[in-house]
């Protein structure tokens, strides 16, 4: 991290605490505990936002919600493999005995990832970037062990462990869904849910916690139709910012390529899978990142788990720590059923319309909603060159916490008897919030850096006035069409100037 990073770290962390979005470590009274935190009134409403998107856009490529356990017991562990091999790398400080993630810190270091080199190797990179202990600047102890990554419990006397992910619990009602779904392939499904990790020396707020929430889609497809995928048609043509690990080692430019393309180049190996990136670059699209901030970066062979076909990872380029994974895109093929059919004695099988049987392969798109959400708030938080201490959040209009504020321009009963009834008419469709202290120059800048839209200021005069957040500009409109003009605003179906009577900026 550079000095500039560090200094934008600093005051973004202190923006993020003080306006009421992330608190923690928890719990803060008692010295806080790293890896656990508290989202706070604008956080929660922010983050709702971030999984309320993630539901529309699976729902709309015909995914179905599900909710599973968080605890299992651990021969779901063992089938798994997460029992035996969830683990990662640790190196330990000479002088104050902190442990810290060892591919991590090379990755600080770096910014290249480690996940794939030998213990030996781990340590060559530590020592030839000179990485010292985060904590007291001192060097680490030549030696590489291993940390569990499970959270693990017991349940009426039996061995169990709190999920890591929600992606296995997926898998495991198979049969049900299968059968609900009267027996059609392809199938989606996906979870958004509290997901629990023995994180070593958890940092960068909620980028890594020990507790998180997760939202993963696994579609299940029939093998031969990954080449045969109706689908691909729709997106083929769509440019991808693809950087593949041939580039990687090349260290060629990156430049967006079609789907249509890349599997033709085989940098994509089947039309399924090209599919499940569009999806996965659409979630975050959606959201409002911008599209020169994400890449989709394939993992070298030598990185992917053994059972993935194939692995990339979308990024963010974040302005406190870079080039960020917030989701990752996998073909797991067959695994996960047959593992969880082996060790349940079941049979997890589809079949074709000329009844033959077959294992369905599991595309997968996971990413937690604490990364996204973080990185709306990295990415569009911003100082205010003309107003010393002063910020702003610009995150995009459909994704703001809150959508509108109500202001009676002073406290007369009058003014706010009619601000509260349109607070009423306005907020079963929006997020609304009222505030009547303070002068109204005072209000707006508060909005501001709560990141609102749009405030609706209350007068003496006809009609209500509208003011837009980006622009400072205002318009007068009647009251009676408030609702209306407000749905277009959202809906980018007018441009502010023409939604009502300018008035004036400020």
């Amino acid at each position: 991290m550079n000095k500039k990073q560090e200094e934008f770290t600093r005051e973004f962390t202190s923006f993020i605490q003080e306006q009421g979005f992330i608190w923690g470590p928890e719990p803060e009274i008692y010295g806080g505990l790293a890896g656990f935190y508290t989202y706070g009134p604008l956080g929660k409403l922010l983050k709702n936002k971030v999984e309320n998107n993630i539901r529309k856009v699976f729902k709309a490529s015909d995914f179905w919600e599900l909710e599973g356990p968080t605890v299992l017991p651990n021969i779901v562990w063992e089938a798994s493999g997460h029992l035996g091999n969830f683990i990662d790398k640790v190196v330990i400080c000479s002088k104050c005995n902190k442990e810290f993630r060892a591919d991590k810190l090379i990755e600080e270091a770096t910014g290249k990832s480690s996940v794939h080199l030998s213990d030996e190797l781990m340590l060559k990179e530590i020592k030839k970037n000179k990485i010292l202990c985060p904590s007291c600047d001192s060097e680490f102890r030549n030696e590489v062990s291993k940390q569990s990554l499970m959270m693990l419990t017991r349940v009426a006397g039996k061995d169990a462990g709190l999920r890591p992910e929600t992606a296995t619990v997926t898998y495991l009602p198979f049969k049900r869904y299968y059968m609900f779904l009267r027996k059609k392939m392809p199938l989606g499904v996906f979870q958004i849910g509290k997901a629990y990790r023995n994180e070593i020396s958890p940092r960068q707020s909620v980028i890594r916690g020990r507790e998180f929430t997760q939202a993963e889609g696994q579609l299940y497809v029939d093998p031969i139709q990954k080449n045969k995928w109706e689908k691909f048609e729709d997106v083929k043509k769509e440019k991808l910012p693809l950087w593949s690990y041939q580039l990687q080692d090349s260290k060629k430019d990156l430049k967006p390529i079609s789907l249509g393309d890349a599997i033709k180049d085989k940098t994509l190996k089947n039309q399924a899978y090209a599919w499940c990136l569009h999806l996965a670059y659409t979630q975050f699209k959606e959201l409002g990142v911008p599209e020169d901030r994400i890449r989709l970066r394939q993992h070298h062979p030598d990185e992917r788990a053994f059972y993935a076909d194939d692995a990339w990872d979308l990024e963010i380029n974040l302005n406190s720590l870079g080039w960020t994974e917030c989701c990752g895109i996998h073909d797991r093929t067959d695994y996960d059923l047959k593992q969880h059919a082996k060790f349940s004695k079941q049979t997890l099988e589809a079949e074709r319309e000329n009844g033959e049987k077959f294992i369905p392969h599991v595309l997968e798109i996971a990413f937690g909603t604490d990364r996204p959400t973080y990185a709306l708030l990295d990415l569009f938080y911003e100082k205010m060159e003309k107003e010393e201490g002063k910020t702003m959040f610009k995150i995009p209009y459909q994704t703001a916490p809150i959508d509108i504020a109500i202001y009676p321009l002073i406290k007369k009963d009058e003014l706010i008897a009619k601000a509260k009834k349109i607070k009423k008419e306005l907020e079963d469709e929006f997020i609304v919030i009222y505030d009547e202290t303070g002068s109204i120059g005072r209000r707006y800048l508060r909005s501001t850096t709560y990141g609102i839209p749009f405030c609706i200021t209350i007068d003496f005069d006809a009609g209500v006035t509208i003011r837009d957040r980006n622009t400072e500009k205002q318009i007068r409109v009647d009251e009676g069409q408030l609702k209306s003009v407000i749905h277009k605003l959202f809906n980018r179906e007018i441009q502010f100037e023409h939604a009502g009577k300018l008035v004036n900026k400020g």
